[in-house]
C-alpha cells in the first residue's frame, strides 16, 4: 500500500466527512491531520506568515508521503474554506520554498468530499484536479459521500472500498 496521508479539511472534527475519514483511516491506516487543529493563515503576497503551520505541515507531508487525500465537506458548491485556505498556501511552495514545491511533483493526489446531495454538481473536482496539474501530481480518483440518519448507508461503504482500491 502506498504512503498516503489524509488532510481534513472541515470546520467541524468530528462530524460528517470525519466520518468518511474514520472509515478509511480504519481500513487503511493512513493517517490523518485535522487542519482545524493547525494555525494556517490566509496566503499573504509578502509572505508574513511564513511562522504559522503550514510550511512545517507541507514538509512533512511532502518529506514522507506520495499521496495526499484531502477530505472536505462541500460548503456553497465547493470545497470548505479551511482546505481553500490550504490549498492557496501552495503558492508559498512556488515563491518562497521552491524545493518543497519541487516534491510535490510526481506526487498523487485524490478527494474525499462530503455532502447532504448524494451527487456533486459538475465541476466541484476541478479545483483540484487543475491545481494537481500545476503543481505536477497526479490525481488519482475521488469519491462522493453522504450520511443518512447519522449512518454511513452501504452503498457509501460500497464506494469507499471502492476508492480504497483505487488509490492503493
Amino acid at each position: 500500500m502506498k504512503k498516503a496521508i489524509i488532510v481534513l479539511g472541515s470546520s467541524n472534527s468530528e462530524g460528517e466527512t470525519y466520518k468518511m475519514v474514520k472509515f478509511v483511516h480504519q481500513k487503511t491506516n493512513f493517517p490523518v491531520v485535522d487542519l482545524k487543529t493547525k494555525n494556517i493563515l490566509e496566503f499573504d503576497y509578502e509572505f508574513k506568515n511564513s511562522k504559522d503551520d503550514f510550511l512545517p505541515l507541507i514538509e512533512e507531508i511532502v518529506t514522507n508521503y506520495t499521496l495526499i487525500i484531502f477530505a472536505t465537506p462541500v460548503y456553497w458548491y465547493a470545497m470548505s474554506g479551511i482546505l481553500k485556505t490550504f490549498f492557496d498556501r501552495f503558492s508559498d511552495c512556488l515563491k518562497t520554498r521552491k524545493d518543497l514545491g519541487r516534491k510535490l511533483r510526481g506526487m498523487e493526489m485524490a478527494v474525499i468530499s462530503c455532502g447532504h446531495d448524494k451527487e456533486l454538481k459538475k465541476g466541484f473536482q476541478m479545483p483540484f484536479k487543475e491545481s494537481a496539474n500545476y503543481l505536477g501530481m497526479n490525481y488519482l480518483t475521488d469519491v462522493h459521500c453522504w450520511i443518512r440518519n447519522e449512518e454511513i448507508s452501504e452503498t457509501v461503504k460500497e464506494n469507499l472500498n471502492t476508492f480504497i482500491e483505487k488509490i492503493k
